[in-house]
Order: C-alpha cells, then structure tokens, then sequence
C-alpha cells in the first residue's frame, strides 16, 4: 500500500512541476529568467525534485513541450485518420496545425533553444511531425520524395523563424499562416 502512495505523489508532484513550469515560461517575456527555484516554487515541490524526476532543464522543457504537444497530435491524428479531406487539405491542416502551435508556444520553443534543445531534429516530437505530415505527402499526386518534402515543410515553421517573425518583424499570426498555406500550395502544385 505504501507503494501506491509514492506512486501517487510521484504523479501529483510530475503533474504540478509541468504545470508550474507551463504556467511560468508561457507569463514570461523572458523564458530564460525562469529558473529551476522559481518552477520549484510555483510546484511546491523542492529543487531536487525536478532534477530527480527530469534530470535537468532541458529535459524539463522538453517535458512541458511533450504534455503542450499531446492533446494537439491526438487532435491532429484523429483528424487524419477521419479521412473526408483531400491529402493536400491534410497537409494543409497539419502545417497549419504545427504552426498555430509554435505560435502559442514560441516563449516556451525559446526556453527549449536556450537549453540546449536547439535542433529541432533532435526533439522527440519531430519524428512524429514528419512521420504524419510524410504520410500525408505520400497520398498527394506529384509529390516526388515526400520524406524529403515533408523535412523542408516543417523547416518553414521552425521556432526560431516563427519567433522571428512575430516578435521581431511584426508579423500578424494570421498573415503568417496564410503564407504558410500560400507555400504550401506553392510547392504541391496545382491540384
């Protein structure tokens, strides 16, 4: 019994850390000012406790990114699978998807950067971007290499880039998506 209690707490302070650590990075203007003291704080948990259960900051960022990004690649996988829309509109919907994402999330995107998590091939999630959106490249006519096509594709909506232009060269959101679906129908072709 005693045992089910730890596991209980383990989760309840998990559960706490990722959301203080959430809560933190996306009130911050400055990801980097939010430290290790601060998301132990606002857990209510001690620092030991977050290098135990996360090793360090960037396994502590990517953790928040991975609970950010669950509910949404569910969404996106449900819709996939749904059918009902041509593959152009899937890959339409995925980027579109993605970049929504990394807008909401470009404070947290930065912590990631900051820590160390810059490559984006190195992330745990990209694989799973690229597996969904090359799969969705393979149903679309005209589509040489689609494995290839679907790296460049989310190359346009890295990080760095959507916080750039955002942040720095003012870009509405809305003006930045409908360029992303410009592009997209820029490298599909007519169809």
């Amino acid at each position: 019994m005693a045992q089910r209690t730890e596991r209980a707490d383990a989760l309840r302070n998990r559960e706490a850390v990722l959301a203080a650590a959430d809560a933190l990075f996306a009130a911050s203007s400055s990801p980097q000012s939010v430290s290790m003291d601060d998301i132990a704080a606002a857990a209510g948990v001690g620092k030991g406790t977050l290098f135990r259960r996360f090793g360090d900051r960037a396994g502590l960022i990517g953790a928040v990114i991975a609970s950010r990004l669950e509910p949404l690649q569910r969404a996106v996988q449900e819709a996939q699978d749904a059918g009902g829309s041509s593959p152009r509109q899937r890959v339409r919907a995925l980027l579109d998807a993605a970049l929504c994402f990394k807008i909401e999330n470009r404070n947290l995107m930065s912590a990631a950067e900051d820590a160390g998590l810059s490559s984006p091939y190195q992330a745990e999630h990209y694989d799973w971007w690229h597996d969904t959106l090359r799969a969705a490249l393979d149903q679309v006519p005209g589509v040489h290499d689609a494995d290839f096509t679907a790296h460049a594709l989310l190359a346009t909506i890295r990080a760095d880039l959507v916080a750039h232009l955002i942040d720095d060269q003012k870009t509405a959101p809305e003006a930045l998506r409908a360029s992303l679906a410009a592009y997209i129908d820029n490298v599909l072709g007519a169809g």
